[in-house]
């Protein structure tokens, strides 16, 4: 009998499925339709400690094969946004917080409010790439993630999922760094870039910070390779993010190793239908090829 339902760093989730952070993440009726839709799990937009309107417009442009944007990390802070998280407690909605922070300290300060409020798992944030002095800049340096790591794990008792950026020579030292450190699973991996796209008539960047992180299907066979690279490095699971927007793109990333797949810019292209897509077309192929549990999907490629 085919099943789609995981553990996830000891947290039972019904499908394999997750939605990405930054995509519908910011009221708690928007994350309960993804969890509807078929979302195993529903990671929320990033929050800080302070509110922040993020940077001007516009701040998403679509390129071929993928989206750049440049949000700026927008966010009504920790406090108010508890609030939202609290609308969730008792649903059985899974909510990962994504958290960050200028410090590691402001990490642990907000991911400890929003586990408070309900949240059963925290993902870190420290790989957005066009945040300045809080994203990649962090996650680019496993002294620092491994620092804002550690911080977190000591504030909370949930489990701690640091978000790795591509950005970096070695990814897999950055896994290692906070596997040591005590990361209970990585996400891998946030957008690509910075990148930018100059409007030929304006002869002017369209993005309003000039520059922002590349999603969708066109970073989706780096998010494969650092999957696969990562299966052989660290013990803890990973979660697999980049460019899903179909069950077979899904179904590569669990071969790479990912235990979980996060659905993002895939929700904006195709909608909440998404989810329920690509967990049919996972079952699917579970069934024709002879498979009963997720679990034995992950890393066969290896």
């Amino acid at each position: 009998m085919v099943s789609l339902a995981i553990d996830l760093c000891g947290i039972k989730l019904n499908t394999p499925t997750i939605l990405a952070s930054g995509v519908l993440g910011l009221s708690a009726s928007t994350l309960r339709r993804a969890a509807l839709s078929g979302a195993g799990a529903v990671v929320t937009k990033s929050i800080g400690v302070k509110p922040s309107v993020g940077y001007p417009n516009p701040v998403i442009v679509e390129t071929p094969s993928g989206l750049l944007n440049a949000m700026g990390l927008s966010n009504p802070g920790h406090k108010e946004y508890a609030k939202e998280v609290e609308k969730l407690a008792g649903s059985g909605v899974k909510v990962i917080a994504s958290v960050f922070g200028g410090s590691p300290e402001e990490f642990a300060e907000v991911a400890t409010t929003l586990v408070e409020a309900g949240a059963c798992m925290v993902e870190l944030n420290i790989s957005c790439p066009h945040a300045e002095r809080l994203g990649s800049t962090i996650g680019q340096d496993p002294e620092t993630s491994a620092e804002v790591t550690r911080e977190v794990k000591k504030a909370v008792k949930v489990p701690v999922i640091p978000k790795l950026t591509p950005n970096v020579s070695d990814i897999c030292e950055i896994g290692r760094s906070v596997e040591k450190a005590g990361a209970d699973a990585v996400s891998a991996i946030n957008t690509l870039g910075p990148g930018m796209v100059i409007d030929t008539q304006t002869r002017r960047p369209i993005l309003g910070h000039r520059v922002g992180g590349l999603s969708g299907p066109a970073i989706h066979p780096i998010a494969v390779r650092c999957v696969y690279q990562l299966y052989e490095t660290v013990k803890i699971p990973i979660i697999g993010v980049g460019g899903v927007t179909t069950g077979e793109t899904a179904i590569e990333l669990l071969l790479a190793g990912a235990r979980a797949v996060q659905i993002g810019t895939g929700v904006l292209y195709h909608g909440l239908e998404i989810f329920e897509k690509v967990n049919m077309e996972i079952w699917r192929y579970m069934e024709k090829h002879g498979f009963e549990r997720v679990e034995q999907l992950v890393g066969k490629a290896h």
